[in-house]
């Protein structure tokens, strides 16, 4: 979803203050060029802008954004969570197992056949999360043959 696009964000509506940490944090995800931060990111960037913000501060303010239904967490790599603004709407994601890079897709006949199999399971579907594992075509490339690319059998 382009910047422009996005809807605005009302902290007082989630009951939180507009305070300067905050809106510094938002400001990081609506303007990065990647849509999954990790806390470590958000500080990274943070820095890079001359912003006074200690680590602990982005990780309190990331969680009460997640709280506030602003921000999303996934937790992709069971040590590593990565963060997204809450821009409604339902996508899945693709994660390198090599470099970490996600990438968001969308397709209908997979959202239909998981309904189908939780009717035919006799579920009633609340949500679901789908993270498809793999070797993005970047890191592919770069692979040499003395190092093969992690998930992949080795060239012959």
């Amino acid at each position: 979803m382009s910047f422009e696009s996005r809807k605005p964000i009302h902290l007082k509506r989630a009951g939180l203050k507009a305070t300067s940490p905050r809106m510094r944090i938002l400001e990081v995800f609506r303007t990065s060029a990647r849509r999954h931060l990790s806390a470590e990111d958000v500080y990274r960037i943070l820095l890079t802008q001359d912003e006074d913000a200690g680590l602990s501060t982005v990780y309190r303010v990331l969680n009460q954004l997640v709280q506030a239904d602003i921000l999303l967490r996934h937790s992709f790599e069971s040590d590593h969570a990565v963060f997204e603004l809450n821009e409604g709407g339902h996508h899945d994601h693709l994660i390198c197992v090599a470099c970490g890079r996600v990438e968001e897709f969308r397709d209908e006949s997979i959202e239909q056949r998981q309904r189908q199999v939780a009717a035919d399971n006799a579920f009633v579907l609340r949500e679901h999360m789908l993270v498809l594992y793999g070797v993005c075509p970047q890191c592919r490339a770069g692979a040499t043959e003395a190092e093969p690319t992690p998930g992949l059998p080795a060239r012959a």
